[in-house]
């Protein structure tokens, strides 16, 4: 019986590299490539893998994010590709947990395979390793914490910012632009940087350059083509190139709540 894989990357070439390999594999059957963590998600779902090669950085829904979403009974195992830090891999290493550093040699990458193997031929040892990724997950639940205050400098002045106060943000090259009420302040951090420091049940992602606090949406307007138009508290206005389907998952409830009156 052929091993049932997907492969999630945000980057195209990673994703290459790890199709080429699988595919020297005879007893591996590649049955998604997914670019998000979103996809990755609805992957798992409809194909119920044994196997998942996923990355741990990606925007909008790393790789921890994929598997919190993904119900335990459907859980396959898990080979992190990552480029953590140090101390990251070796909590993976001490949950049982396989990953493959990259740039990884290919040597390494049978290693994963023949653990892959082991895990799969073996009920129990299967379900340890699911067990394991699931314990990891919930000690990264309960340690994370999310920022409360941004600090901005204005003149020489430092000024804090209260997250809950903020609209929206909005990607300016290097910089982000926060908008708080009628204030709107400057800050060198990109967006996808500010994403990982802020509570992601409270903001949302909507475009590659625009992220909401939920609290201040009105209202989602359709527009023409299946797109969205998000309309704030506070007036302004944002196109949403996020599908509506990838919305609803990261809210976890219908966008038609925000159309009641």
């Amino acid at each position: 019986m052929k091993i049932k894989a997907i492969i999630v990357d945000d980057e195209p070439l990673a994703r290459q590299r790890l199709r080429l390999l699988l595919a020297a594999e005879a007893d591996v059957e590649i049955c998604a490539e997914c670019e998000n963590g979103i996809s990755a998600v609805e992957a798992v779902s409809q194909f119920i893998p044994d196997l998942m090669f996923l990355d741990v950085q990606m925007p909008e829904l790393d790789g921890f994010g994929v598997i919190e979403r993904v119900p335990p009974e459907r859980m396959p195992i898990v080979v992190f590709t990552t480029a953590f830090e140090q101390h990251a891999i070796r909590a993976f290493d001490a949950h049982a947990l396989d990953y493959l550093l990259k740039p990884f040699k290919v040597a390494r990458f049978h290693d994963a395979l023949v653990r892959v193997r082991e895990y799969l031929s073996n009920r129990r040892a299967g379900t340890a390793a699911k067990d394991a990724i699931m314990e990891l997950i919930q000690q990264r639940s309960d340690q994370r914490s999310y920022l409360t205050r941004i600090s901005v400098k204005i003149d020489d002045r430092l000024v804090f910012i209260k997250v809950s106060d903020i609209d929206v943000i909005e990607a300016a090259g290097k910089y982000v632009v926060i908008h708080a009420g009628k204030q709107n302040h400057i800050l060198r951090q990109s967006l996808a940087g500010l994403e990982e420091q802020l509570d992601p049940t409270k903001f949302l992602r909507i475009s590659r350059s625009v992220m909401v606090n939920l609290d201040c949406i009105k209202e989602l307007q359709p527009m023409f083509k299946g797109e969205y138009v998000v309309i704030l508290e506070c007036g302004r206005s944002f196109a949403m190139t996020r599908g509506l389907k990838e919305v609803e998952q990261l809210l976890k409830f219908s966008w038609r709540r925000f159309y009641q009156s």
